[in-house]
């Protein structure tokens, strides 16, 4: 099976190159890495450029500068796998991340989850499994109400990605989303426990930032609107 990384790019000249290696030692000759930059007249381009002058399995592509949503569904739409791994730009793939949840999508699943370690910018670990502290869990209703799915830790098989796409308008997050069609679908989703990644959290994340109440009211809203057009 062909291998997709998806990789949504903004600004990330600092940590990307050490992200796009650790991913690349693990790939087979025949897959790729996509990455689509939000900021193409940034220092991003010439830092994956420079890498994909080396390895043809590394695909740069301008974003639409609409998001991070926006940006990643321009990702997956250029993906030519039949499986595809999300891909944050400033994380480190450990060494068996590839193959531990490829064993679970030959098994038959789906959409396989897989725990992380958190770090600072440095990669000190700060915990030791977000599935632990955060209660990561695989039920439907449960995640409406607090999301287990975060996209950096997740790969899917290009069928579920299929019927996910186009992500509904206003939507917070694709991984949320995508999480949500695969359970509302009963598609065999596995939650690995076992740390994949060093998930390096810092003061320039995209996600984590606080929301209202309000806010968060209105998203589950939309969510549930736009489940109930999935057959």
């Amino acid at each position: 099976m062909k291998i997709s990384v998806a990789l949504a790019a903004y600004k990330g000249e600092q940590y990307i190159a050490e992200q796009i290696e650790s991913i690349l030692l693990q790939l087979g000759e025949n897959d790729e890495i996509v990455v689509s930059d939000d900021y193409p007249e940034g220092k991003t381009r010439d830092a994956v450029l420079s890498l994909a002058s080396k390895d043809n399995r590394i695909r740069y592509i301008e974003g639409e500068g609409k998001g991070v949503v926006k940006n990643f569904e321009n990702a997956l739409r250029n993906c030519m796998g039949d499986v595809i791994f999300l891909c944050d730009q400033d994380d480190v793939w450990l060494p068996d991340k590839v193959e531990s949840v490829m064993n679970e999508i030959r098994n038959g699943a789906c959409l396989v989850l897989h725990d992380a370690s958190v770090t600072d910018a440095n990669l000190n670990i700060t915990d030791e499994s977000y599935f632990s502290s955060h209660g990561s869990n695989a039920s439907l209703i449960g995640n409406m109400i607090k999301n287990s799915f975060v996209g950096c830790c997740m790969a899917f098989t290009k069928e579920l990605m299929l019927e996910t796409l186009p992500f509904p308008e206003e939507l917070p997050m694709h991984d949320w989303w995508i999480a949500l069609v695969a359970l509302k679908k009963k598609r065999k989703t596995v939650l690995l426990a076992k740390p994949l990644i060093l998930w390096r959290r810092h003061g320039e994340n995209v996600t984590g930032g606080k929301t209202s109440f309000a806010q968060k009211i209105a998203w589950r809203k939309n969510i549930i609107s736009s489940l109930a057009r999935i057959k």
